[in-house]
């Protein structure tokens, strides 16, 4: 009876799926970081790479310690941060709400989706002339030509989200007796959010890039300006730390969409 009481008793398997749910390994991301800044470190010193091409990230570092200082860092970044945020404010809000309403009514979708494939493979950078005359060398063109650019990939990312929602679940909704407005508030929103968090990423991007470009026309102050003049000054130090501050608002945005998701997105643990 015992023999027959073991062979009866449940056996555990291993889970085998957990490779389609990732777990985060921040630890390795910024090993990857130091070895490679290690790397460059150590080359420069050594003679390896030359100081003509690459600083030395310890000169980097103490570059942004005279930038703390001075208070420069702040007279450059502030005004950066305040042009990326209302300009991808504008152009992602919009970009949203087009997106939302080209996935669900046919006549939007059918006029907004020609005219967005139009203007979707235009570099934004190569229209910063034009928005110069129309808004002027101020803060309009700027705001204006990051609005531009962050507006047409949201709106792609959002439309397209809309249009992979699981119709089952669409169905279900409707054979519950749920209203049209219900479906979306509570189906087709929520299953779109995660391409809509995506495309965010790539809009805002994006967004960085033309910010520089568009500091560097016409802007006193900014990291675009600042990295336009250390350019123009061969200053690699100075270069280099204000493309490490570009990479640091990068990730950082990176960051800040990925609490977001999940925050919003929960119900997929």
């Amino acid at each position: 009876m015992s023999d027959t009481g073991a062979k009866n008793q449940p056996i555990e398997v291993r889970f085998r799926g957990g490779g389609f749910a990732p777990k985060a390994r921040r630890s390795v991301g910024l090993a990857v970081f130091i070895f490679l800044i290690g790397i460059a470190e150590i080359g420069t010193r050594q003679g390896w790479i030359s100081s003509l091409t690459l600083p030395k990230p310890s000169d980097v570092l103490a570059t942004f310690g005279e930038l703390w200082e001075s208070g420069l860092l702040f007279k450059h970044l502030i005004p950066s941060l305040s042009r990326l945020a209302v300009g991808a404010a504008i152009g992602a809000s919009i970009g949203i709400a087009v997106g939302i309403m080209i996935g669900l009514f046919s006549y939007v979708r059918a006029g907004m989706v020609p005219l967005v494939a139009a203007i979707f493979p235009i570099p934004k950078i190569a229209l910063l002339p034009l928005f110069v005359i129309w808004f002027g060398i101020d803060e309009a063109s700027k705001y204006a030509l990051i609005a531009f650019g962050t507006f047409t990939p949201t709106v792609v990312a959002t439309y397209g989200a809309v249009d992979n929602v699981d119709r089952s679940l669409i169905r279900m909704g409707q054979s519950f007796g749920l209203s049209w407005l219900s479906i979306v508030r509570k189906i087709v929103l929520p299953g779109a959010m995660p391409g809509i968090l995506s495309g965010l990423r790539i809009s805002l991007a994006i967004a960085i890039i033309l910010l520089v470009a568009a500091e560097m026309l016409g802007a006193e102050y900014g990291i675009g300006a600042y990295i336009l003049e250390a350019g123009s000054l061969y200053d690699l130090e100075r270069l280099f730390a204000g493309v490490v501050i570009l990479s640091l608002l990068g990730v950082i945005l990176s960051t800040l969409i990925g609490f977001i998701e999940g925050r919003l997105l929960s119900w997929r643990a």
